[in-house]
């Protein structure tokens, strides 16, 4: 049986040596490498050493679907596993929409991130019972949403909708942000959430379904006076 080959990716290289050391002794699984997201380009070592898993710190819920939809564009056959500091559960919701297949406690041990490990690997998901409820509601209230309209805009909100329009015109970032008068960080949450509404892994891949659907930049109309940004 070939052993689980995993990526570690996380801000804090004393971690990842410790993590390494621990899982070495694993029979099945296997650390083929280790990075951080500070790295040049993690999305690149994906590519080039094609884990089975890789576990992954988050930080806020957009970042998170970012970075997670990055890495598994980069090697598609990947299960993800968030190792994390963090209790917040809208990060665990950004994480199971994005397709976190896990989510470990920093706090639990390194038996429980293996196991965590093996179930991903196996292509099962393995999140606390505490996230699962919520987790499933968001995810039901998606397909509901999904399910109630027959094309595949008609989930988006007038505020994704507007960034989706710059995405079309092949505007990046600041630009959107700077015609639609809001922040980046906001226009990079709200491509996140196109992303994960449309079921796509990049900007040409929204505007492609945008365009397909029939979205013309010229045609759309902006959000409704009540949708705050």
């Amino acid at each position: 049986m070939n052993p689980i080959r995993v990526l570690l990716v996380d801000d804090h290289e004393m971690l990842t040596e410790a993590l390494a050391a621990r899982l070495s002794t694993t029979p099945d699984i296997w650390v083929a490498g280790q990075c951080t997201t500070e790295d040049s380009n993690p999305a690149g070592l994906v590519t080039l050493l094609r884990p089975d898993v890789i576990t992954i710190e988050v930080t806020t819920a957009g970042d998170t679907a970012t970075l997670l939809t990055r890495l598994r564009s980069a090697w598609p056959p990947t299960h993800i596993v968030v190792l994390t500091a963090s209790r917040n559960l809208e990060q665990a919701v950004a994480a199971a929409r994005a397709g976190a297949d896990g989510w470990v406690s920093k706090e639990s041990s390194v038996e429980t991130l293996a196991r965590v490990l093996r179930c991903a690997g196996r292509g099962d998901a393995c999140f606390p019972p505490e996230q699962l409820g919520p987790i499933l509601r968001e995810l039901r209230a998606d397909a509901a949403r999904a399910h109630r309209h027959e094309g595949p805009l008609d989930a988006l909100t007038g505020r994704e909708r507007a960034v989706l329009r710059g995405l079309v015109k092949g505007l990046g970032t600041a630009e959107i942000a700077a015609e639609l008068g809001v922040a980046a960080n906001t226009v990079r949450t709200h491509t996140n959430k196109i992303f994960s509404k449309l079921n796509v892994h990049s900007r040409l891949e929204a505007a492609r379904v945008a365009r397909l659907a029939g979205l013309r930049p010229s045609a759309e109309q902006s959000p409704a006076p009540h949708e705050e940004w």
